[in-house]
């Protein structure tokens, strides 16, 4: 049994647009920081407010819908694992990083404030009943039947 565990989570706000871009085997990598905030007062009544920024890498289909769907400014939840990476620099020095691997995302926030402008449509429903529920509406079971999809 594992008695480790590597989770991080946080919500927050990009500070810039998303970096898509693809390996040469066609695998798609997403970078983006978010900005965290926290806020809170001393024993004295002074406030101290503190942003923290923290890097984010996605992967694959995830890395698509955050290039896609995220802008400077959108609210997300994210959570992933915690990877530091060692690399060396054009000059020969080793550098070191830190980051989120996500594999978790959720954007927050008002649909119009954070939806791209050149986003994608989003699909129509094509039945009433899933309209009706989403709209709270009660719908009489004998008018579902012909939308259900099997």
């Amino acid at each position: 049994m594992a008695t480790d565990l590597n989770r991080c989570e946080f919500i927050g706000r990009l500070g810039s647009d998303p970096e898509l871009r693809y390996t040469a085997d066609g695998v798609a990598i997403c970078n983006f920081s978010i900005a965290v905030n926290t806020e809170f007062k001393k024993r004295n009544g002074e406030e101290i407010k503190n942003t923290e920024w923290v890097r984010i890498s996605a992967f694959d289909k995830l890395a698509g819908i955050c290039g896609d769907w995220l802008k400077k400014g959108s609210l997300v939840y994210v959570a992933g694992k915690f990877v530091t990476r060692k690399w060396v620099n054009k000059d020969g020095v080793e550098q070191y990083t830190s980051e989120i691997v996500l594999n978790d995302l959720q954007m927050l926030g008002n649909k119009n404030q954070d939806a791209p402008s050149t986003a994608p449509a989003a699909a129509k429903p094509k039945s009433d009943a899933y309209r009706a529920i989403k709209e709270g509406i009660v719908v009489p079971l004998e008018d579902m039947i012909d939308d259900v999809p099997f």
